[in-house]
């Protein structure tokens, strides 16, 4: 059997994420070419109380015996703070990486492998595709914010925990943006925030305050929040035109 490749990553995900590996690989390791980590544990914002640690496991051919196997793990681990992880094959990733650039850009940038060869590292992202994506997730976000301020019929704790819970998914689709202005990707979320900013001419400083909130550095009053939303809102929408613009 091919040996972990842990030493990489910080102690606590280490020894998190240790168990869980064994215990698959220990069960099945034929069919696996690979396993990687990817996402906040390998950055400085993981929060070993509060974050989950995120993997991809590539199997050489789909197998569903192998999704039955797991499981019964989810509930163990999860606990533990292991997410399910990803399933995928080597061809479901090549022809997968014009429907999903954002998400496939991040894996690349951020990730980690600890078992067989890694497969992420020299994948190619199409600008054009990634700005259409790009396109796609800001418009779709313009109507989640919509959606959310009307849902929390004036709840601050219910709207306040909507915008919290969207921000990190804002992170890979910034990486992205920031990738078509021909900048490069920083990785801790702060950095992205300043790089957004400086790449796009548009004042970012909303995302850093839904942050703040998300670490507990900062609470907002209704009214406050009602200030929140309306700058959020007007922020994506801003960076939605710049996205409108381009030409790949």
């Amino acid at each position: 059997m091919k040996t972990l490749m842990l030493d990489k990553l910080k102690p606590i995900v280490s020894e998190k994420i240790k168990p869980f590996l064994r215990e698959i690989l220990f069960s099945y390791t034929d069919n696996i070419h690979s396993i990687h980590i990817v996402g906040s544990s390998l950055t400085e914002d993981y929060n070993a109380k509060t974050s989950d640690i995120n993997s991809i496991f590539v199997l050489k051919t789909m197998d569903l015996k192998f999704i039955e196997l797991l499981a019964p793990f989810g509930k163990k681990y999860s606990k533990k703070g292991v997410a399910a992880p990803l399933i995928m094959t080597p061809d479901y990733i090549r022809t997968s990486l014009d429907v999903f650039p954002i998400e496939f850009a991040d894996y690349k940038l951020i990730h980690q492998t600890v078992f067989g060869e890694d497969i992420l590292k020299d994948i190619e992202i199409s600008m054009a595709d990634l700005r259409q994506q790009c396109e796609r997730e800001i418009k779709s976000r313009l109507i989640g914010i919509r959606q959310a301020y009307i849902s929390s019929v004036g709840d601050r704790r219910m709207l306040t925990e909507r915008f919290v819970n969207s921000i990190a998914g804002y992170m890979p689709l910034f990486r992205g943006i920031i990738f078509l202005m021909g900048k490069e990707r920083p990785i801790g979320k702060d950095q992205v925030i300043s790089a957004l900013s400086a790449s796009t001419g548009i004042n970012t400083d909303i995302f850093r305050r839904i942050l703040d909130i998300k670490r507990g550095h900062l609470t907002l009053s209704r009214d406050e929040m009602n200030t929140v939303f309306e700058q959020y809102y007007e922020a994506t929408e801003k960076i939605g035109k710049v996205i409108d613009e381009l030409c790949f």
